[in-house]
């Protein structure tokens, strides 16, 4: 049982000022934005090194006490580092923030967790390097997180496989053994890899096994993860944007299958038009007042060029898009009236600084997202709004974003509930509306690919049997004691 044992131990691995017990700091773990049960927090440890996470994860076997790894700051919004059960005690990260390498050769970088999105960009950016990243991620955000989350990035094209961008890890299970997978995992340690051309870019293996995907997804219950390489592409020398506005999504689908198909273009994704004004827009009047003036969905396209000849590139895929635009029968456009290209790119280039964009609107937000293709989300959505007019919630106020994944095979479809987090009667409506349409989705073929929070345990009931009971064996012997984030997807407490 956690205690002062305990307390003392984490006291002599990391020193007393990187513990703590003050009740504030214990409140902000205990609870974030989700509609999560609070749980209390014994204590708060922000390690340094691998060494002390793995010196941790060993003391905790030893006394029994579950551990919650935490590297994203604020806001939190999925209920994934919140504790199901009373007394555990939180790892925060955080302080492992050195970016251990940026490769433009082999376009990859290696951080530890608590690296962010504000922090990468700026770095990546001088080695003229972009990154691979979700759509005006939370500038706190860790990118290690993000990939490790499978969090959807907005380029396609270079999505080659579910796990991308994430490539090889260091991570210290829940036996407190350090492992690395795929190509870090050897023959030879790091530096001798570096030094005969090694980039740690192969995320296979070893051998037959590829552990990396045990990880993805799985919230902090399988290890702790202590760095990580990420994949990055070549910044290009120039950009232009397209968009296409429609009053039915259904417009858009074959124009983007066309474009997906040939890689043509860098970025592709649908916003609808409350989504859009919520990203570039602050205040609730000013959003209001966008939205208005905008399609009800649009599709946002950047080509790019690279190198002496970078316009003659341009201007080649800029033709074929046409083409394939008027063959479609999808109206193209250079821009759209309200907002400038200069808004959209920066938001394609940049993390969101506080406050984050999905609580500009209301001040709150659940979100609702899944797997499908690209082919049923006009079907999802009106399933979505159905259940949106039960619940008496505001269809219009519904928040969509839809990014085709691995170069347009499937997609990520998003809806974002937006209410008042400081009125009850809001809060119910949104809580209602997020279980129930959930449930409707799932029952028309959603594939909720990253369940969070109460609606886990309803994904897990209606999945195969067979997959809940491999997924315990496979936490039973990662983490043989259930320590690291009891509770979350299908395995249970302590």
């Amino acid at each position: 049982m956690v205690g002062d044992q305990f307390l003392n131990e984490l006291v002599e691995i990391v020193g007393r000022s990187n513990v703590s017990r003050e009740p504030e700091v214990l409140d902000e773990y205990s609870r974030d934005l989700s509609f999560a049960i609070p749980k209390t927090v014994f204590c708060v440890v922000w390690p340094r090194s691998v060494d002390e996470v793995s010196r941790i994860v060993e003391s905790a076997v030893k006394d029994s006490c579950t551990l919650i790894p935490v590297s994203s700051g604020t806001p939190r919004l999925r209920g994934d580092t919140t504790p199901i059960v009373d007394n555990s005690v939180i790892v925060d990260l955080s302080k492992m923030n050195k970016i251990l390498r940026v490769d433009r050769k082999n376009r990859v970088v290696m951080v530890e967790p608590g690296v962010t999105f504000s922090q990468l960009l700026s770095e990546a950016n001088k080695h003229g390097l972009r990154l691979l990243m979700p759509l005006l991620p939370k500038a706190s955000k860790s990118v290690l997180a993000s990939s490790l989350e499978r969090e959807p990035v907005t380029m396609p094209k270079y999505h080659w496989d579910s796990s991308d961008p994430l490539l090889c890890t260091e991570v210290v299970f829940g036996t407190g053994d350090v492992f690395r997978t795929g190509a870090a995992a050897g023959p030879g340690n790091l530096e001798e890899q570096l030094e005969s051309g090694g980039a740690q870019k192969s995320p296979m293996g070893p051998t037959q096994f590829d552990p990396f995907r045990i990880l993805q997804g799985a919230q902090g219950t399988m290890g702790i993860v202590t760095w990580a390489t990420i994949k990055c592409e070549i910044l290009p020398d120039a950009r232009k944007l397209f968009f296409a506005g429609s009053d039915l999504l259904e417009d858009f689908l074959d124009f983007a299958y066309s474009v997906l198909r040939r890689r043509l273009g860098d970025e592709l994704f649908i916003l609808n038009n409350v989504n859009l004004a919520t990203i570039l827009r602050r205040e609730s009047e000013e959003i209001l007042s966008l939205r208005r003036s905008l399609p009800k969905w649009i599709l946002i396209l950047c080509i790019s060029g690279h190198g002496k000849l970078a316009q003659d590139e341009l201007e080649y895929l800029e033709g074929d898009i046409k083409d394939i635009a008027r063959e479609t029968g999808v109206n193209i456009l250079s821009e759209i009236e309200g907002i400038s290209n200069k808004e959209v790119l920066d938001l394609l280039d940049k993390s969101c600084e506080e406050p984050y964009w999905k609580l500009r609107f209301r001040g709150g937000c659940q979100e609702v997202f899944f797997l499908t293709t690209l082919d049923k989300t006009p079907e999802l959505y009106k399933t979505f709004t159905r259940v949106a007019i039960q619940e008496r919630y505001p269809s219009e106020d519904v928040g969509v974003y839809i990014q085709p994944l691995v170069q347009g095979c499937n997609c990520h479809c998003e809806f974002d509930i937006y209410y008042n987090p400081s009125d009850a009667i809001e809060v119910n409506r949104a809580k209602y509306l997020y279980t129930r349409a959930s449930e409707a989705l799932l029952k028309e073929g959603a594939f909720f690919s990253r369940p969070y929070g109460p609606f886990t345990e309803v994904v897990y009931r209606n999945c195969s049997p067979e997959t809940v009971v491999a997924l315990r064996k496979v936490k039973s012997i990662f983490d043989p004691k259930n320590l690291l984030n009891p509770g979350k997807l299908c395995f249970g407490g302590v």
